[in-house]
């Protein structure tokens, strides 16, 4: 039986041939192709396990789906959260955030898995955890003053980088951000799918709280800090920087840009929309939830406290991840 691999190249060379295929249309295949993508295979992706890629907050079990809830009941008020519908979006199969929480102060609950159509109405919370960065992007080098676009190309039995000829078009339409004068050889990975996917989310009609935690930066930082991009692979919890190794085994990923996604919010009418650390968000829209956390165990060892602590302390995830949150039209 053919690895997944070896079924994905077959798939690329049905797909392109010997045509060179531009990253986001590549990884947006490795991915998310079905059956076979990494996201539409069986089996397990995320968890602390050996034979896993990768965890997460929500991984992490139930404290960190308490901290949320109480995050955003605070934020909502009991009344408005007790009328909302809470929407968890990208959750992996088989898992959801309120599974761990029962009851729970919401009118209803619902689980869109990454992949699945969203759609949204009435009064809510939406939560995601690391659904933006899941999407494809597209990869950029600056070559004596001009960014080219990354592909890939097959050949034999393998995988090779190229240079695109041209851009494509939502690259062409977002040139006049992009400056010319940094260094030679400046990569940036440009995750503008990210921005498409909150578009159509906030282009329908609901009212409530949005909370999305991820990793990113600033566009700012995009532009000063990662002269090498930030794309990146994870498998057995090992990370790489060959996203042409293992095509439909291994996650893919990159920072995704927090700018354009809070001026989305904003343009939208949402407000407050604040982008701030995972830690100063849990400690201080969460302060009664992560106190009682800390009293409940208070003078012995507690796996919840040690959890806590992983998820807020800056040398663990507190500083590593962010979370853009906002309200629309709530009084």
């Amino acid at each position: 039986m053919p690895t997944t691999s070896q079924s994905m190249m077959d798939l690329l060379r049905e797909k392109y041939g010997s045509a060179p295929i531009r990253y986001r249309d590549y990884i947006e295949t490795v991915l998310y192709a079905e059956h076979i993508g990494y996201y539409r295979r069986s089996g397990e992706r995320v968890g602390r396990e050996a034979d896993r890629d990768f965890y997460t907050s929500e991984s992490l079990g139930p404290v960190f789906s308490r901290l949320v809830l109480g995050a955003a009941e605070h934020l909502l008020g009991p009344e408005l959260a007790g009328q909302s519908t809470f929407i968890e979006i990208a959750a992996e199969p088989g898992t959801g955030l309120l599974s761990a929480i029962d009851p729970h102060p919401f009118a209803a609950e619902k689980v869109i898995r990454l992949g699945e159509a969203i759609s949204v109405s009435g009064p809510v919370v939406i939560f995601a955890n690391e659904w933006l960065d899941a999407l494809p992007f597209h990869r950029l080098v600056l070559k004596e003053g001009v960014w080219r676009e990354r592909g890939v190309r097959i050949e034999g039995q393998g995988l090779k980088e190229v240079l695109m000829d041209d851009l494509s078009t939502e690259v062409v339409d977002r040139l006049t951000d992009l400056p010319s004068d940094l260094e030679e050889g400046y990569e940036l990975d440009l995750p503008l799918e990210a921005e498409q996917a909150l578009g159509g989310l906030i282009a329908q009609d609901w009212t409530g709280l949005l909370l999305l935690f991820d990793y990113g930066k600033t566009w700012p930082a995009l532009l000063s800090d990662c002269p090498n991009g930030t794309a990146r692979t994870y498998y057995r919890h090992e990370q790489g920087q060959d996203l042409l190794e293992r095509p439909g085994e291994q996650d893919i990923t990159c920072d995704i840009c927090w700018t354009p996604l809070e001026a989305q919010l904003r343009t939208a009418g949402f407000a407050p929309t604040i982008l701030e650390s995972q830690e100063s968000f849990l400690v201080q829209r969460a302060a009664n939830t992560a106190e009682a956390i800390v009293n409940g165990s208070a003078g012995r060892f507690s796996s919840d406290r040690q959890t806590l602590m992983e998820l807020i302390h800056p040398a663990n995830m507190g500083q590593r991840f962010q979370v853009l949150w906002g309200l629309r039209d709530c009084p």
